[in-house]
């Protein structure tokens, strides 16, 4: 039994700690009371913790075995590297824009193991990409994911299952694509295209900055994409919003005080985004990845349709993302991967038992990537 400790209380956080504490003592940490009390179980210890502070941080994880990451994203660099220095091996999820890449030599002179991005997306689709890269030619991979309320809820039809600053990067963070072998940028929510999903709908996706760490470690594939999906009519109505100021991080002179326009947005978007209890949303991702293997052209394409689950009364998005981190938690804690360092995801695609184990590990609990291979 391992020590564990969990940092954020959030949706994806609860589930992380419910998960692992059938097996390992979890101790969660997060600066918000409430969110804590909301968890804390016979199997589950709560204490409150100013994450950002790295003496108090360092301090707390200084009996783990291993920590995981689930906190917003513009606080995850640097709790990161706290976490580093505390020479604590770490799987996180948090959506943080630096690239976790400059903390690998300080990882490896630390001897830490840190797997960054470890969630459904960026996550999954980053190993199945990896797995097929090292095994064929790939010459072409999308990726389209989102999660969704079930029941919509005007205006916006779009509940956020995560922190909703993070929902936020992804209508204003420049998309990173790859054409033709060149990487361009464009505004995110760009290039829409509608698909029809049995039992679901019409749903739309647009771009947004889901290549992350492909960008660098896959350099050879000369076609990549990521985008967001959603109801038909949310990217209309963000990008009016962003176009008209609502998102920017840039200070303004209000009634003497300087404030940010996004932080008065989330403000007042978070009522509406936010789920009720036993309210549920549902996860859709497709993946697909082509090219040339033993001599022929296959398209390989994953699909995940994940529900609410009523018995636990999880979000599947928290399900899909926080479950991903717990199977790669669980490798490292059985001595599965060793390499220390800054690992991207895809680097778990490089051998058919970590794949397998990850696959086997979210199908054991109800999370299946249905695949489809098919010859072009």
């Amino acid at each position: 039994m391992a020590k564990i400790v969990v940092l954020g209380a959030g949706m994806v956080g609860r589930t992380i700690a419910a998960t692992l504490s059938k097996t390992h003592e979890v101790l969660v940490l997060d600066i918000n009371r409430a969110s804590l009390k909301s968890i804390q179980s016979k199997t589950i210890r709560i204490k409150v913790c100013d994450l950002t502070d790295p003496v108090q941080l360092t301090s707390t994880i200084a009996k783990a075995d291993l920590v995981l990451g689930a906190i917003p994203g513009h606080l995850g660099y640097q709790m990161l590297k706290t976490v580093i220095l505390a020479g604590k091996n770490i799987v996180d999820i948090s959506f943080f824009p630096e690239d976790a890449a400059t903390l690998n030599k300080l990882a490896k002179e630390k001897r830490v193991i840190a797997m960054h991005d470890c969630g459904v997306a960026p996550g999954m689709d980053n190993i199945l990409l990896g797995f097929h890269d090292s095994r064929m030619k790939v010459t072409h991979f999308k990726c389209m994911v989102g999660g969704l309320p079930k029941k919509k809820n005007p205006p916006f039809n779009y509940k956020a299952p995560f922190s909703p600053i993070d929902v936020l990067e992804e209508y204003t963070r420049p998309a990173r694509i790859k054409i033709k072998g060149k990487v361009v940028i464009k505004p995110a929510l760009t290039d829409m295209e509608s698909f029809n999903v049995p039992g679901i709908g019409k749903l739309e996706a647009f771009n947004s900055d889901g290549l992350r760490s492909l960008i660098k470690t896959m350099p050879h594939i000369p076609n990549m994409v990521e985008k967001t999906i959603r109801y038909p009519g949310h990217a209309a109505q963000m990008e009016w919003i962003r176009e008209a100021g609502f998102l920017s991080k840039h200070t303004i002179l209000r009634q003497g005080q300087q404030i940010r326009p996004l932080d008065i947005t989330t403000q007042l978007l978070f009522p509406h985004w936010t789920y009720l209890p036993g309210e549920q949303d549902f996860t859709y991702m497709v993946v697909i990845i082509e090219g040339r293997e033993n001599g022929q052209k296959i398209r390989y394409t994953y699909t995940l349709n994940d529900q609410y689950h009523r018995r636990s009364q999880t979000s599947s998005m928290a399900r899909t993302t926080g479950l991903t981190a717990c199977a790669v938690a669980e490798m490292i804690l059985a001595g599965m991967f060793k390499k220390t360092g800054v690992h991207p995801p895809e680097t778990l695609g490089s051998s058919t038992l970590w794949v397998n184990h990850i696959l086997q590990y979210l199908q054991d609990r109800g999370v299946i990537y249905h695949l489809k291979r098919s010859i072009l």
